[in-house]
């Protein structure tokens, strides 16, 4: 068996009580106190996440957007220095390498971020095609450390240690370079996956464990774990590679397809696959399932509609915010409607449950 993976910051862990577990290939905490704890945190107040296990690829060179295009499923010409895009790689069939987030650092220069068990996968995948280009790709994920800060007092309790930014000015999925934060250097970035307000910090590995334990020392922040980390995207409706995402699973079927824009002139992997599927539907369906019946649905288990095989649930739990049985399952298109019962199989029995509006969770208007 070979050794977990650890980020910069796995030492500091033990200080605030973490359990760890193995998520990927990399040790990390599923919690520190407790799941439901650390999730209402989050909605309510804010909290920390370790996200260093994260990758970072660097792409640069006079052809760095033109290969982009080729490669994702957004429309990278449609952002500038400063701002970051959501967006998707894809096979040829539609079917999913990966999720990203394009950052442009400045002309001919993007960042890409991308999942950890994906990182040399993604980076493999876009080697693959660059020998066609005029770019240079760097993997540089070792070089980084990420935390994200989340929830509504996460501006407030970042700006007290910031020292030469004022954070209100950095808008939703825009960025800047050169945020000192106590003293510290770091890319701050206005996004997140929790469906909260808050921001993603990205600083050299050495420099981590100082700002994790800086932004702790506020009353108001817990320092979250993956559990929670999971309860929280799954309420808000963001897709995780390996569930909602996948080799298999196009992001129309996964309900991104605002971060597929088959407009562009550019032929990229998967267009062909995706323009059918955006005009005439994917004929698979991500729907939101609330149980009827007593039980929790579960990633993989089947669901069934009028006796027959339908699809199978990518993400289920009980929801800390909504107090509900609740999951996402993909589905085949024509069982998709609103209120229809279906049947989920739980330990072997098939359990009453209704399609329902989906995201279950949307941040307040006035946080």
């Amino acid at each position: 068996m070979s050794e977990l993976k650890r980020t910069p910051l796995f030492e500091a862990y033990s200080e605030y009580g973490a359990k760890t577990i193995d998520f990927g290939g990399w040790e990390l905490p599923v919690q520190f106190s407790s799941i439901k704890l650390e999730h209402e945190a989050v909605r309510t107040k804010a909290g920390l996440f370790d996200v260093s296990h994260m990758g970072e690829i660097e792409v640069i060179g006079s052809d760095s957007l033109l290969f982009l295009q080729t490669m994702v499923t957004n429309d990278v010409a449609k952002i500038h220095a400063g701002k970051a895009q959501y967006s998707a790689l894809c096979y040829e069939n539609g079917g999913t390498v990966d999720d990203i987030i394009i950052y442009q650092k400045g002309e001919n220069h993007y960042w890409l971020v991308v999942n950890a068990a994906n990182t040399e996968k993604d980076f493999d995948w876009l080697q693959k095609y660059a020998s066609n280009f005029d770019v240079k790709l760097e993997n540089q994920s070792s070089q980084y450390a990420q935390l994200a800060l989340q929830g509504p007092l996460a501006e407030e309790v970042l700006q007290q240690i910031t020292e030469n930014t004022d954070l209100a000015e950095i808008k939703f999925f825009q960025f800047k370079e050169g945020v000192k934060i106590d003293g510290v250097e770091a890319l701050v970035s206005r996004t997140g996956y929790t469906g909260e307000d808050g921001f993603e910090i990205y600083c050299h590995s050495d420099d981590a464990a100082k700002l994790w334990r800086k932004i702790l020392e506020h009353d108001e922040v817990l320092p979250i774990g993956l559990g929670a980390r999971d309860t929280l995207r799954f309420e808000a409706g963001l897709p995780l590679y390996g569930q909602e995402l996948s080799a298999d699973i196009t992001p129309i079927e996964a309900g991104i397809g605002f971060a597929v824009n088959t407009n562009k002139e550019v032929e990229f992997n998967g267009k062909v696959v995706l323009s059918q599927q955006k005009a005439e539907g994917a004929p698979r369906k991500l729907v939101g399932v609330e149980m009827i019946d007593r039980g929790i649905p579960r990633h993989g288990y089947p669901v069934y509609a009028d006796g027959e095989l339908i699809g199978e649930v990518t993400t289920g739990t009980q929801s800390p915010t909504l107090k509900k049985n609740i999951g996402y399952a993909l589905i085949k298109k024509e069982f998709a409607e609103l209120d229809r019962t279906v049947e989920i199989e739980i330990r072997s029995k098939k359990l009453q449950a209704k399609i329902v509006k989906a995201p279950f969770y949307k941040r307040p208007k006035n946080q």
